[in-house]
């Protein structure tokens, strides 16, 4: 990030027991430390790249641990005035040497967790912080902590890597370059059906899915795989709906934002997903080019759903957000409520129908929701996962 490399830092010989940390990597974010007293210190997180806000994604490593000891984080600038971290939620720990010893990877921890305002603050905007107290389980163990489990741009560039060498897989899910970002990383395009005999094709009905517009929420990025391992398997069902479907699927939007650890934004320092309506090819290309090829499918053949997949940090449960008109009521097929339903009706222990919403809201007319559905699709969604 930004042309620097970790360095490596020389711990004192004298058993100095202080902490060493570090963000410089792929999708880490950590501002600053400053040491409160021994086993405490306070945190603050960068903001996204040329904006002054958006703080809620962190990741970030921690060396020179002392297993036992009772320690104590706090980060003192988050901007939002509710979490789910009041709710139950626990910040993640990842040790090197679990992972080594045990094959234990990510796993929530801390206890007396609490997310309050405090008395900073900056520009008008008022700063929360989110405290909690946990133990290193090894010492002089490599650590990490995030906010949510980490989802970078290669381990997405290593799956369809794994997918194109598949010489089953890359039969029916053909990858393409949809576009380049801003920082010249490659935006992908993937298009998932069972080859075709002549005019069948055409038949076919078009599922459009994206994810990882926001980079913070790395959630998204795990249904997505989620998703891919599902429709790529050789069950019964995924055979059929790639006998049915033509999907496209964009899994990473904003690959720049995920690259340099921002919450929400893209290089430009805005949030895309309110730039759909937008004809700033150069300063948006991923979303230009995801609303052009939308319209190319849409010449070709009907697309019966359209979804974004997101995180939400502030409600629990998975739920979408949908469109409708009023006089909608009289004409049930096209109905928006209908799929969220019918996922309510599948999987209730996960998907949440009264968590969601069907208003269309002018603050979220620039969203690929609102933009597909007043393009023509109906059933135009974006998913939310806590």
């Amino acid at each position: 990030v930004r042309g620097l490399s970790p360095s490596k830092q020389i711990l004192n010989e004298n058993g100095d027991n202080t902490l060493i940390f570090e963000a410089r990597f792929e999708s880490g974010n950590l501002q600053k430390v400053v040491k409160v007293n021994e086993f405490e210190y306070q945190l603050t997180l960068r903001t996204d790249l040329y904006t002054s806000k958006y703080t809620q994604w962190y990741y970030f490593q921690v060396s020179n641990t002392q297993a036992g000891m009772p320690y104590r984080f706090t980060i003192v600038n988050f901007t939002k005035p509710n979490s789910l971290y009041k709710r139950g939620m626990r910040p993640l720990l990842y040790s090197e040497a679990d992972a080594r010893k045990h094959n234990v990877g990510w796993r929530r921890t801390g206890n007396e967790i609490k997310y309050y305002r405090n008395r900073a603050g900056e520009g008008g905007r008022q700063y929360f912080s989110l405290t909690w107290t946990f133990q290193f389980p090894h010492s002089r163990d490599t650590c990490y902590f995030a906010h949510c489990y980490p989802y970078t741009y290669s381990n997405l560039q290593d799956y369809l890597v794994s997918v194109s060498k598949d010489p089953v897989k890359s039969k029916f899910c053909k990858i393409h370059i949809l576009c380049h970002s801003l920082a010249r990383n490659i935006v992908y395009v993937l298009t998932i059906t069972n080859p075709h005999d002549g005019d069948k094709d055409t038949k076919r009905k078009a599922v459009i899915l994206t994810a990882r517009v926001h980079p913070g929420e790395t959630n998204s990025s795990w249904i997505m795989k989620g998703f891919l391992d599902y429709i790529l398997g050789n069950s019964g069902n995924a055979q059929m709906l790639r006998d049915n479907f033509v999907f496209k699927v964009i899994p990473m939007l904003n690959p720049d934002g995920v690259i340099v650890g921002n919450h929400r934004c893209s290089l430009a320092g805005q949030d895309l997903n309110r730039k759909y309506r937008s004809n700033l090819k150069d300063f948006y290309p991923s979303i230009w080019y995801t609303r052009n090829m939308i319209k190319r499918v849409m010449e070709e053949r009907d697309i019966i759903l359209y979804c974004d997949f997101h995180g939400h940090n502030r409600k629990k449960n998975v739920f979408v957000y949908g469109c409708e008109r009023k006089q909608q009521a009289k004409a049930p097929t096209l109905h928006p409520r209908v799929f969220p339903l019918l996922l309510s009706k599948i999987c209730p222990d996960k998907f949440s129908f009264p968590d969601c919403r069907f208003r269309v809201q002018k603050s979220k007319e620039g969203t690929g929701r609102v933009v597909m559905w007043k393009m023509g699709i109906s059933n135009s969604y974006t998913l939310e996962a806590s």
